[in-house]
């Protein structure tokens, strides 16, 4: 990218590539970093997965909270808390109660999870992201998500993009500890449907430390 886009946005979506190709292979160590969708295959055709957040709505409104927790120097600094202040982001590190100065924008404009997929599943099928042969929407979520919530999560989103002719065909849940993948496509079983992939500290540390490193690389 020629330069850095507001709210933080390049961390995210180089965590989220970075997390892909760690959990899910070498399928998406091509990606690059564009617009419309954030994360492309290099010839525009073959992949394109929108990068975007969800939040709860009395979060949301909250976000005195969000201002609190940003940049709090506690008594006894930690490796990690010294990391979120000297980078100014904090997913991927503690246990997902971390948010830094530079991220601060990014999750007070996020919208709840359900408005989010109406919002980017609307814009896919008006052709706003272009057309692809795989799309992908990934949705990092602050608050922590059950089973349940990701079924639902998944069906609410095919119900919306039944009747379209561009669709996605996955939806990647990413939360601090957790990466829920959300095959969307029809005829697929349901114990296939939806995989969790539990990501633990030593690898949210790595993402977080290689996503810090190619946002710096690009600005």
């Amino acid at each position: 990218m020629s330069s850095y886009r507001k709210y933080g946005t390049c961390f995210f979506e180089q965590y989220a590539k970075i997390s892909l190709e760690s959990i899910l292979g070498e399928e998406f160590s091509c990606l690059v970093n564009r617009d419309r969708p954030d994360l492309q295959s290099p010839d525009d055709k073959s992949m394109g997965i929108e990068v975007t957040r969800a939040m709860e709505e009395n979060k949301m409104a909250a976000n005195a909270l969000l201002k609190e927790i940003s940049g709090i120097v506690p008594e006894e600094k930690e490796e990690e808390m010294e990391a979120v202040i000297e980078n100014g982001y904090g997913f991927g590190l503690g246990e997902g109660n971390f948010i830094g100065a530079k991220e601060l924008e990014y999750w007070s404009m996020a919208l709840p999870l359900r408005r989010i997929l109406k919002s980017k599943i609307s814009k896919a099928g008006n052709g706003f992201y272009g057309r692809f042969d795989k799309m992908g929407l990934y949705i990092f979520c602050k608050d922590q998500l059950r089973d349940s919530d990701a079924v639902k999560t998944c069906r609410y989103a095919m119900a919306l993009q039944e009747s379209q002719d561009i669709k996605y065909d996955r939806l990647y849940l990413s939360e601090t500890g957790n990466l829920y993948v959300c095959n969307l496509m029809e005829g697929i079983a349901a114990e296939e449907r939806i995989k969790s992939h539990p990501i633990s500290r030593s690898q949210r540390k790595e993402f977080y430390l290689e996503a810090i490193h190619e946002r710096l690389g690009e600005s």
